[in-house]
């Protein structure tokens, strides 16, 4: 790489970190941030295909639980989905490990998807809270969702995204709106 590269990579990552640092805005978001109840809904074609209910609290020892369920409203049926979901914080800032097993030792530890498990990690990214999902299925490939949680004005945006094998299923997106 020559000289007058590196200098504009340097000067436009200084740049990058000034602006992160001015403003605030800009910065990952404390969880704390995230903490409430919301309730909201996904519209298609203007009409209701699913409510989303969430809740994010704080654990009782140390991390965070997520709460969350989708019930998906087709033409003949209603089908509710739940979720929870405990995390710790991980070695590195900003990054959470899932917390959903209990180890000989009794501490909380992710579980493993080598055993057909999902392996699931979180982690806050300026104002979005993101829940990564991964599942390897039985003939060795793998299924990825994402789950990025941002704050608005009135609760949270969501968008989420279903990945088989390298292949986008799903993409979803909704709003939530702090209720408590």
């Amino acid at each position: 790489m020559n000289i007058k590269k590196t200098s504009y990579i340097l000067f436009f990552a200084a740049l990058f970190a000034w602006t992160v640092t001015a403003n605030p805005a800009l910065a990952d978001k404390s969880i704390d941030a995230f903490y409430g109840e919301y309730a909201g809904q996904v519209t298609t074609d203007g009409k209701i295909t699913r409510e989303l209910k969430l809740s994010i609290q704080p654990a009782k020892k140390e991390g965070f639980e997520i709460h969350w369920s989708t019930t998906t409203f087709t033409s003949d049926k209603e089908k509710t989905k739940s979720y929870s979901v405990s995390f710790v914080p991980s070695a590195r800032d900003n990054i959470y490990s899932s917390a959903m097993r209990r180890n000989l030792f009794g501490k909380l530890t992710p579980m493993d998807p080598l055993k057909g498990d999902p392996f699931v990690w979180s982690k806050i990214q300026g104002d979005s809270l993101i829940v990564y999902s991964l599942l390897i299925n039985d003939n060795g490939g793998y299924e990825m969702q994402d789950y990025v949680r941002t704050l608005t004005k009135t609760g949270l945006k969501l968008n989420f995204s279903r990945i088989l094998d390298g292949v986008p299923l799903k993409v979803i997106t909704g709003e939530y709106t702090r209720v408590k």
